[in-house]
């Protein structure tokens, strides 16, 4: 796309003024605001930062939720050609302090007091960060620090600089190109400090148009955008293509409120990571256990209907007569309030990625009418590389490569992509940037995969985590630790699971479960729990925990590649996995080599035969307390099954 992303606001607020261009919901009650008046306040904000002295090229750290005013100072960043970097809301002070120095960051805009409070902890240690500008001025009316205003202060600023020049802003616009640095994302830093990602407007845009183009998005739609602003595909759904289709982008009061905030919407156009998809299911199915009998046997007939029939229809295939009317009847009694009731009765288009989704929970979905589709890309692809069309949705896929985009497979089973969305490069490091972009332009992804018959794609692990297994009944088989992890995910029992195997003569298994589930699932057996280490610490809950295992042993036996992969023993953690204490990034993927440094007695037990092992950990609250979790953990034997095929 040959434009920038303040030409494309400015197109819509000359073209459509009056319609709507965000909402942000207050107090229970939905604000809207127009193309216009968004406008008019990225004019003013940007005329105000360049009173501040925001340079050209320069950075600005935007952190909060998703929030009119922090989109639009993202926006009045990029009219002054400066380069916006959003953070993740809900990282720590520290996490803070590398990007900021990192980027020279002068500037940020933050939304609300706890924000203000972590950029001020870290000030010391960024010690160029002079100006902060708030948006919630909630509690923040006796502070005094040197440079902290509110963005109310900067709109005003903004005005009488924009009295004095009225054409300065839209001077500086005309002088943005195509080319010109856009954004920056810094990656979750797995092993390391993270990396910043540098994109252009076009690089961004393009795969946004792309995307647009591929599920035929209009003006039309509705987006409710309730995940991090920091991370690449936020970006791209509620930012970039808001852009590109001049679309309504929804802000939900909360992330508390988000289901309240779902349903009174109703998107058309959707995007959730699979965690939360299975969140949405397991509080539909912990419903149905608690309803009348009725309703129960009513609910599970017409369910098995649309299990047999939904995704055949959603494919485009015609129904049997008989089939087909069983099917509307079950979308009057059932399938339709459920997906009312789910906020999704109006989705027309339904994304999910960042990790595998279970077969039963994209067929659940799908079943009941919902298009629900898998996409494949990262923060250095700007997201879209391969999309599912409309009737070729597959669990077991990541579709097909889309607009502008070549895959090929290099010899060690590593994707290779080229596309216009790549990155420019690393910011200040060209060594990372020439590891994973070739002279060619082909990206490494670091994702080992193949093409299947069909064209469409299938991701089996990272590259550099594909290990073999090393002695033992299977010796020398391949060892993929996250597709192990995900079969055991797809289970609604389990939240969390970290596997090891590599160069060691079995596979064993930590696993954290998902405490709502199983909660419910003890209420409704009588079995008292006090918590979460009690709870996951009940030999009942061990024999759940067991049947799942067992159930992706057998899975995986009838696999000739990963039939070594199955799990020989597990124990259950005594604490949720969480990412303020370093077991996840902060877009929630585990932490493999960390968690097996820090509980490394839990790995020593595993494989040494031991039947239990006490533990002690360390862990952070919400209110930056400190404090320790102490348990006994069990370790337990799972059964394996022999291959059906020899393993490779």
């Amino acid at each position: 796309m040959n434009s920038t992303f303040p030409q494309l606001l400015f197109k819509h607020a000359n073209e459509r003024p009056d319609a709507a261009a965000m909402r942000e919901k207050e107090y229970g009650i939905w604000q809207t605001l127009t193309w216009s008046v968004m406008a008019d306040m990225v004019e003013k904000m940007a005329a105000g930062l360049h009173q501040a002295g925001l340079q050209r090229n320069e950075h600005v750290v935007v952190v909060g939720s998703n929030r009119p005013r922090l989109y639009a100072g993202m926006l009045a960043a990029q009219s002054l050609g400066a380069i916006p970097i959003p953070l993740y809301q809900d990282a720590v002070a520290a996490e803070c302090v590398y990007p900021i120095n990192n980027a020279d960051v002068r500037f940020a805009i933050v939304e609300d007091q706890e924000q203000v409070d972590k950029l001020l902890e870290i000030r010391p240690q960024c010690p160029q960060m002079a100006h902060i500008y708030y948006d919630d001025p909630r509690g923040l009316r006796n502070y005094a620090e040197p440079g902290l205003h509110s963005l109310e202060a900067l709109i005003e600023a903004g005005q009488i600089q924009l009295n004095q020049h009225p054409k300065l802003v839209q001077e500086q616009i005309a002088l943005a190109q195509p080319d010109d640095v856009a954004a920056m994302f810094f990656t979750s830093g797995t092993t390391g400090n993270p990396k910043g990602v540098v994109h252009t407007h076009r690089s961004l845009l393009d795969r946004a148009e792309a995307g647009a183009v591929f599920d035929r998005l209009t003006a039309n739609e509705d987006v409710l955008a309730y995940l991090p602003p920091a991370w690449i595909g936020q970006n791209i759904f509620s930012y970039a293509q808001w852009l590109c289709c001049g679309y309504v982008v929804n802000c939900p009061e909360s992330f508390s409120t988000v289901s309240i905030d779902l349903k009174e919407i109703g998107p058309t156009y959707y995007f959730a990571p699979p965690r939360v998809f299975e969140g949405m299911l397991t509080s539909v199915m912990i419903r149905m256990e608690d309803a009348g009998a009725f309703k129960r046997k009513m609910f599970h007939y017409f369910m098995d209907i649309a299990r047999r029939h939904g995704p055949e229809r959603m494919d485009g295939k015609s129904l049997p007569l008989l089939a087909g009317l069983l099917y509307k009847l079950g979308d009057l009694m059932v399938y339709g309030p459920l997906r009312n009731n789910l906020g999704m009765s109006r989705v027309r288009v339904a994304y999910t990625a960042g990790e595998a989704i279970g077969p039963d929970l994209f067929t659940f979905y799908r079943s009941i009418g919902v298009n629900l589709k898998q996409l494949y890309g990262s923060t250095e692809t700007a997201v879209f590389v391969c999309l599912q069309p409309d009737h070729e949705a597959r669990a077991d896929t990541v579709g097909v490569p889309c607009q502008g985009v070549e895959i090929k497979v290099a010899d060690n089973g590593e994707i290779l992509v080229k596309s216009p969305g790549l990155l420019k490069e690393y910011y200040k490091n060209p060594g990372a940037t020439a590891e994973v972009l070739t002279a060619d332009g082909w990206y490494h992804t670091s994702d080992a995969g193949f093409i299947d018959n069909h064209g469409h794609l299938k991701i089996i692990d990272r590259v550099k985590d594909v290990g073999r297994i090393q002695g033992g009944a299977f010796d020398g088989a391949m060892f993929a630790p996250k597709y192990v992890e995900n079969k055991l995910k797809f289970f609604p029992h389990i939240k969390e699971a970290v596997a090891y195997g590599d160069g060691r003569e079995k596979v064993c298994v930590m696993v954290n479960i998902d405490f709502d589930a199983v909660g419910n699932w003890a209420e409704r057996r009588n079995l008292p729990y006090a918590g979460y280490t009690d709870l996951a610490g009940k030999a009942e809950v061990y024999e759940l925990i067991r049947d799942c295992v067992e159930k992706v042993n057998a899975d995986l036996a009838e696999d000739d590649l990963l039939a070594g992969s199955q799990i020989s023993r597990f124990l259950v953690l005594h604490k949720e996995l969480d990412a303020d204490d370093g077991e996840l990034t902060r877009t929630n993927k585990v932490r493999r080599g960390f968690i097996a440094d820090k509980y490394q007695a839990l790995v020593d037990a595993l494989y040494g035969g031991k039947t239990e092992q006490y533990i002690e950990t360390q862990v952070k609250f919400e209110d930056g307390r400190s404090g320790s979790v102490s348990a006994t953990l069990q370790i337990a034997d799972a059964k394996t099954f022999a291959p059906a095929r020899k393993a490779a």
